[in-house]
């Protein structure tokens, strides 16, 4: 998945999913918190494969991944218009207020607040990014 979308979270706490995301990401697909303080959308393909591979660790290593994952996630509905109602804790998890953000993050998209975007977004610099291809041997 690819891309940057802005939207705004109404009163009742829907997000317009954009038709291009919709598509990539198909009927059916989960929402949780991500890393850095954001939400992951994964496509059922991609939160299947994450689900067992999670669940195949021992418990004494996977149950910080498991209680991270799995107990704020829910799979997202579609209404008529596009829009998922994010939950309360997963937009106090994530401080979405009003504008948000959705990127596309490869196997996945994410949704963020726009201020704490920008901020992140910042921080990525040519640097950064060379520093770690050259790590994983890009």
């Amino acid at each position: 998945m690819k891309g940057e979308f802005r939207h705004s979270i109404d009163a009742k706490g829907r997000l317009f999913i954009p038709a291009k995301l919709r598509d990539e990401l198909g009927e059916c697909f989960t929402v949780t918190r991500g890393l850095d303080q954001c939400l992951a959308i994964y496509p059922q393909a991609a939160w299947n494969a994450l689900e067992t591979r999670i669940q195949a660790l021992p418990m004494s290593k996977a149950r910080d991944l498991q209680r991270f994952f799995f107990s704020n996630a829910f799979d997202a509905e579609l209404d008529s218009q596009g829009r998922i109602l994010l939950p309360l804790g997963l937009r106090q998890y994530a401080g979405l207020q009003k504008e948000a953000v959705i990127i596309g993050a490869g196997g996945r998209a994410e949704i963020w607040d726009a201020a704490r975007w920008a901020i992140y977004n910042e921080a990525i610099t040519e640097e950064r990014v060379i520093a770690a291809m050259e790590e994983l041997g890009f």
